[in-house]
């Protein structure tokens, strides 16, 4: 069996699309412009306020801060919390290493079955009381990811009230990670924020590589609440950020805050470019299934999870006993054990944006094709993934 190589299958959040020239344009404007404060200037903060107030979340310029990438905002909140975080299993491989920089414990809870990005409520209840049955602090902090990365799915909004009602009986704080939320392959998708459901106790984050930007420009934003338990944490987590250096330059911030503004343009480009990758996440999908493996459809970002248990003995026959094999024979793959998965379970995820082309050449014309499916390198780059689910399968 041929090898493939691994292309953009890492751990990464890329979209795999070229800069949009209004993004490039403003970045190259700002290159002489006065240093970003800690949290960044009130004009990106307002830039990402509208963007919330725009998906119904009241937002003001004073409630967010910016930061080059999630992690650093993520590992200010846990610093400044305490206690535990709590992870769905799987989940974005970033987020367990925040808190393990920090000595703290990560406890895995499994997702339902319909969707990925959020425990099921009543595991969540019993890993947090079992977690606490020594008497210790125990976990204090849930990360929920109403738009899934890995699993691209979207949580249905009865389930999301389900789990806020159980973070609030457990005492829990929530990091929503709201990153694919515009990412959907369907409009008119709902996505429920946790901040909806339990604005007090929640922290919306947003990771601008989802697409806004590129993932070589980080930048993301949260958004906290006016009022309740996390409001007083805004403050101390800015604090953190600025012991931490983690100061976002301005040119990025320039871009970022046009980004977030959402000049038509960009609304037109960021249209074309779910179209492509809910095109091909279907088509992967399809061949997913095809070949036998088990894997959720695909509503939002630019990622599949499958779950190749059903055809071990096909598997076995071709050497393959885990899933670091399994992700070194698939384009686009990584090992489900990097997302906080079982080790010796044969699942991967499969990042679509490796079949959008070589070049940048290549992925401006898939993204602006109205039918992806039928631009010839797409096309190709489906046939060779199905192929290699066939030979992986085949007797």
């Amino acid at each position: 069996m041929q090898r493939t190589t691994g292309g953009r299958g890492d751990v990464t959040t890329d979209a795999g699309l070229p800069v949009a020239p209004e993004t490039a344009e403003r970045l190259a404007l700002s290159a002489d412009a006065p240093p970003q404060p800690p949290g960044g200037s009130r004009t990106v903060r307002a830039a990402a306020a509208g963007h919330w107030e725009r998906r119904g979340l009241a937002t003001a310029a004073e409630q967010v801060l910016m930061a080059p990438g999630p992690a650093p905002l993520l590992l200010a909140l846990l610093a400044v919390t305490g206690g535990d975080l709590v992870l769905t299993r799987p989940t974005a491989a970033w987020y367990a290493p925040q808190a393990e920089l920090l000595g703290r414990r990560v406890h895995r809870v499994a997702a339902p079955a319909e969707c990925g990005g959020v425990p099921d409520p009543v595991a969540l209840l019993e890993a947090v009381r079992r977690a606490r049955a020594d008497g210790s602090p125990g976990p204090r902090v849930v990360v929920l990811s109403v738009a899934d990365d890995p699993t691209g799915t979207v949580a249905p909004p009865e389930l999301v009230h389900e789990v806020c009602e159980a973070a609030a009986e457990a005492d829990l704080l929530i990091v929503s990670d709201e990153t694919f939320r515009d990412v959907l392959h369907a409009p008119l998708t709902v996505v429920l924020s946790p901040a909806e459901s339990l604005p007090g106790r929640t922290v919306v984050l947003t990771d601008l590589a989802a697409g806004a930007l590129p993932s070589g420009w980080p930048a993301a934003v949260a958004r906290f609440p006016a009022n309740g338990p996390v409001a007083a944490l805004r403050d101390p987590v800015c604090d953190v950020l600025a012991r931490l250096g983690a100061v976002i330059v301005t040119p990025v911030a320039e871009a970022a805050a046009l980004a977030l503004t959402e000049p038509g343009p960009l609304r037109l480009r960021r249209t074309s470019a779910n179209r492509l990758h809910g095109a091909v996440a279907r088509a992967a999908h399809d061949a997913l299934l095809e070949a036998g493996a088990l894997c959720l459809p695909p509503a939002c970002g630019f990622h599949l999870y499958a779950d190749f248990a059903p055809l071990r003995p096909a598997l076995a026959a071709h050497g393959v006993t885990g899933p670091d094999e399994l992700a070194r024979l698939l384009p686009g793959a990584a090992p489900g054990h990097r997302f906080g998965d079982d080790p010796r379970a044969p699942r991967v995820r499969i990042a679509v944006p490796v079949m959008y082309g070589d070049n940048p050449e290549q992925r401006e014309a898939a993204a602006a094709a109205t039918d992806p499916l039928r631009v010839p390198h797409v096309a190709s780059a489906l046939a060779a993934l199905g192929r290699a689910f066939t030979e992986l399968t085949a007797a």
